[in-house]
């Protein structure tokens, strides 16, 4: 039976779709043009993945995960007319920002952007004596300013949610350590200000099977008539190293740290060749979702192997039945 589900927010226009091909059977499908960004779109790249797109003026605007030939991560924006084909500013984001020990830039990886109130906020894995939550924000995707950092080392995976929660400002993040976390539980924080951060609570942990190593967060949750749509990355410690797939929750609308549901099965696991085959095989890892209020359609963008970007669709409506049908919490 249909949940009913509404998206809230605003229309996408022009919003990038494909109906289901073959896969008609999934909740959830792939774009058939996979890998919808290359990892040789720029001259000097060698994987372009776990990006984040947003809506912009008539088309598309984002920031992209880069990694260069001396295997450096950066960050770059871009631009795109129809969410399919885009354009990436062969230069970093350069940062302008008041304190020079903020400033110092190490590596920058894994974005998130999030239009809350009048400016895109992007939230990224900075580097500041290790990995922890960079903090900035634009205007027009061409001048970016940075603010303080959001946490301490070491912390990955900051996810903004795209309106203030009860008067604040409300971020997800995953707590690591130095290296490539054997562990890891969403939490929940929030600002009165976007410099101090505070009221952590426990989200999320992990579960059985697909998320039984460790979770994260993914794309910026999704205002619905049902709570707030999560898609995350769960991830499993298989005999031939760890598997990245995507599942989904939802959350309270006022009390996010509060799960009303939550996939048992996943929704994308790594099966294609391109999601299978790269620098780190067996990954994928959403980093962000258009939404569309008047079709209720979505559009999730998704690190391929750590080398690719991919596309995948899905309808509110059916996602959330998906969840609410096939939940563990």
């Amino acid at each position: 039976m249909a949940s009913g589900c509404r998206i809230v927010g605003s229309p996408v226009a022009n919003m990038p779709w494909e109906e289901r091909l073959g896969e008609a059977d999934d909740v959830m499908w792939r774009y058939s043009g996979n890998p919808v960004i290359p990892r040789n779109l720029l001259p000097f790249s060698n994987s372009i993945f776990n990006s984040a797109v947003v809506p912009f003026n008539d088309g598309f605007a984002g920031v992209f995960r880069c990694d260069n030939k001396n295997r450096q991560a950066w960050i770059h924006s871009g631009t795109s007319p129809d969410g399919f084909h885009f354009e990436i500013d062969p230069e970093p984001i350069r940062f302008n920002c008041p304190e020079p020990e903020i400033a110092e830039y190490v590596e920058a990886y894994d974005p998130r952007v999030c239009w809350i109130e009048d400016r895109y906020y992007v939230t990224w894995c900075n580097f500041y004596h290790g990995p922890t939550i960079g903090m900035g924000y634009t205007h027009d995707f061409k001048t970016f300013h940075q603010m303080e950092n959001a946490f301490l080392p070491y912390n990955r995976n900051g996810v903004m949610f795209p309106r203030k929660i009860n008067g604040k400002y409300a971020m997800l993040s995953r707590p690591s350590d130095t290296g490539h976390t054997p562990f890891g539980d969403i939490f929940y924080s929030e600002s009165p200000d976007l410099c101090y951060w505070g009221r952590h609570r426990f989200t999320m942990g992990t579960s059985m099977g697909w998320q039984s190593k460790k979770i994260g967060p993914g794309p910026v949750p999704i205002e619905t008539t049902e709570g707030w749509l999560l898609f995350y990355h769960g991830v499993l410690n298989s005999c031939n190293g760890y598997v990245y797939s995507m599942g989904a929750a939802l959350l309270d609308l006022e009390k996010p740290w509060k799960v009303i549901c939550r996939t048992k099965p996943y929704l994308l696991s790594p099966q294609t060749l391109y999601e299978c085959v790269g620098d780190v095989p067996n990954v994928v890892f959403p980093c962000a979702a258009l939404a569309d209020t008047d079709s209720g359609r979505i559009a999730i963008y998704y690190g391929c192997a750590d080398t690719v970007t991919g596309l995948a669709f899905c309808k509110v409506d059916e996602v959330v039945d998906y969840i609410t049908n096939h939940s563990e919490v």
